[in-house]
């Protein structure tokens, strides 16, 4: 009887233990999935601010108290590149540092801007910790909600008229050139033109909302 429960534990044992791999596994995958991007284009999600339309102008304070206008007619004639993230949004963290450089290398006079809406103080930590204390960080939930903004991270690019080039969920440098390419071939997406030469395109989209 003795021997009989010893090896019952045994066996509960090998079946907690395997259990326990399993469950690793599982998690190991479901961050690999949560990270894997398709390279061909950002991914648009709503209706509230279609390309072609003009962009809602807000007049606003960044979180250092400089002033922001985003959206309407820009006097310094330069476009705008909206970047929504949140520092609870691990693929906003990943995306950070390319969208600086991402901009820095266009050359083509395009201003980046930070929006998010929640804790001022995480967002300034997220800021800091990627080395972007000079791009504007406006925490605002009305522009979101206004632009129709509802997972994350995602990108709008606004001409210096103040009217939507391009726009769609982004999480690698791809989805960022995919909005210019979209401006460029005069299509709301990527996944338009893409779609009219009778390819596909395909993006696995953080679940993080912007509230």
């Amino acid at each position: 009887m003795l021997n009989a429960l010893m090896v019952s534990q045994i066996v509960s044992w090998v079946v907690v233990l395997a259990l326990g791999a399993t469950v690793l596994a599982l998690a190991r995958q479901i961050g690999v999935l949560h990270e894997r991007a398709a390279p061909l284009g950002a991914l648009m999600t709503d209706r509230a601010a279609d390309v072609g339309d003009r962009a809602r102008r807000f007049d606003v304070a960044a979180t250092d108290g400089q002033k922001v206008q985003i959206g309407g007619d820009r006097p310094a004639r330069k476009s705008q590149f909206l970047l929504f993230v949140s520092p609870n949004c691990p693929m906003c963290k990943k995306l950070l540092p390319i969208a600086r450089s991402f901009v820095r290398s266009e050359q083509r006079d395009i201003d980046l801007v930070l929006i998010g809406d929640g804790d001022k103080h995480e967002h300034e930590q997220m800021r800091r910790g990627h080395g972007l204390e000079d791009v504007p960080l406006v925490i605002s939930p009305v522009v979101g909600i206004s632009y129709g903004i509802g997972k994350l991270p995602y990108a709008m690019l606004i001409d210096h008229d103040g009217v939507v080039r391009a726009k769609g969920l982004v999480n690698s440098r791809e989805h960022l050139e995919s909005l210019l390419a979209a401006h460029e071939q005069d299509v709301a997406s990527l996944q338009e033109f893409l779609t009219g030469r009778g390819e596909t395109s395909r993006v696995e989209p953080n679940d993080e909302l912007v509230h």
